[in-house]
C-alpha cells in the first residue's frame, strides 16, 4: 500500500475491504488516491482525511466550496453507492438520514451531508432510550413506497441469506469455530427464513437492513438520531429492532425489558421481535467470539438465546 493510500485507509480498514471484496480490492486501493483527487476536483471539495466508519467503503471527511461539512464515500462495488443514494433519498424527508448531495454511479462515489461530529451510538458508554431508537425506526418505516420502489428493494430473505453466509464463513475461519457450533447458525438461518417469509406483502416496510449502533449517529437536539449506511430491503418491520435488543445485553430479563419498550415504539409485536432476536443470536455470538469476547455474560446470554432460551 502506497504512502498516499495509507493517508486515506489504515491497515484495519484495508483488511476489512480485502475480507469483504477479495484480492481485487488491492488494485482498487492503489488507485484510490487518484480517484479521490478526481472526485474532489469534480465536486469542488477539500478532503480532510478518513472518517471512522465504513466496512464496505472508504469514508472521508470533506469540506464543500460553501464551507459546509460533507462525507465522501467510495466503494470497490460501484453498485453499493448507487443503491445507498437511492434509499437515502427515499428517506430524506424524514431528516433521519443524511442528505445526498452528489452521486457518481460509474465510480461508486456519493457525497453526503455530515451529521454533527460524526459520533455513533456505538462510541458512547450508554445504551440509548429504546423509545428514541423506536422513534427513529418508526419514522423510517412510515415512508410511503411506490410499487416501483418496492420492486427495486431486495426482499428481507435475501438479506438474511447474505448475513448468515457471511458469518458462517467467518465463524469457520476464526475463534468462533470452537465456540459457536455450526448447527446453531443453520438453525438460526432456517428460523430467520421462516420469519422473513411469514410477513405478508401488506405488512412489509422499507427496512434499513443494518441498523446497528455503529450505523446510528447523534445529530444533536435539533436533528436527533440519524441512520447511515443502509443495506435496504423490504420485509418484516420487527427485523430492524434486533440489534437494539441484543447490543450489550447480558440477561433474559434485560432483553425482554428492552423488547417491550422498543416494540411499542416501533408498533410491532414484542414476541415477534424476540423471535427475530433468537434467530440472529448465533450470528451475534459468533461476532463476539471473533473479537475475543466469548468469556463474559453477554456471550453466555447469546448462546442461551440461540439454543432456545429466553
Amino acid at each position: 500500500m502506497s504512502n498516499v493510500t495509507a493517508q486515506l485507509v489504515d491497515d484495519r480498514q484495508r483488511e476489512r475491504l480485502l475480507r469483504r471484496f477479495g484480492g481485487g480490492a488491492s488494485a482498487w486501493l492503489e488507485e484510490l488516491p487518484d480517484l479521490v483527487a478526481s472526485l474532489a476536483r469534480a465536486w469542488d471539495l477539500k478532503v480532510a482525511g478518513p472518517a471512522p466508519h465504513g466496512r464496505t467503503s472508504v469514508v472521508l471527511h470533506c469540506t464543500r466550496s460553501d464551507g459546509s461539512a460533507a462525507i465522501l464515500k467510495v466503494s470497490p462495488d460501484a453498485g453499493m453507492g448507487t443503491s445507498e443514494a437511492r434509499v437515502l433519498r427515499l428517506w430524506e424527508g424524514t431528516r433521519r438520514v443524511p442528505r445526498v448531495w452528489a452521486v457518481d454511479e460509474a465510480r461508486g462515489a456519493i457525497l453526503l451531508e455530515a451529521i454533527g461530529e460524526g459520533r455513533t451510538v456505538a462510541m458512547g458508554k450508554e445504551v440509548p432510550s429504546m423509545r428514541e431508537i423506536g422513534g427513529l425506526i418508526a419514522d423510517l418505516h412510515a415512508v410511503p413506497v411506490s410499487r416501483r420502489e418496492r420492486m427495486e428493494l431486495n426482499p428481507l430473505v435475501n438479506r438474511m441469506q447474505f448475513v448468515f453466509d457471511l458469518w458462517e464463513r467467518q465463524r469457520a475461519e476464526g475463534p468462533a469455530a470452537d465456540l459457536v457450533p455450526a448447527p446453531l447458525l443453520h438453525h438460526g438461518h432456517a428460523w430467520a427464513r421462516a420469519l422473513a417469509h411469514g410477513a405478508g406483502e401488506e405488512d412489509s416496510v422499507p427496512l434499513h437492513g443494518d441498523l446497528h449502533p455503529g450505523n446510528v449517529l447523534d445529530g444533536g437536539p435539533e436533528r436527533g438520531l440519524v441512520a447511515v449506511d443502509p443495506r435496504a430491503c423490504l420485509g418484516d418491520p420487527a427485523a430492524d429492532g434486533i440489534d437494539w435488543v441484543l447490543w450489550r445485553t447480558r440477561s433474559r430479563d434485560e432483553a425482554r425489558t428492552r423488547a417491550a419498550t422498543l416494540a411499542e415504539a416501533m408498533g410491532v409485536s414484542q414476541e415477534r421481535l424476540l423471535e427475530w432476536c433468537r434467530a440472529l443470536a448465533p450470528v451475534y455470538a459468533a461476532a463476539l467470539a471473533d473479537r475475543g469476547r466469548a468469556g463474559g455474560a453477554q456471550f453466555a446470554f447469546l448462546m442461551e438465546l440461540a439454543d432456545g432460551g429466553a
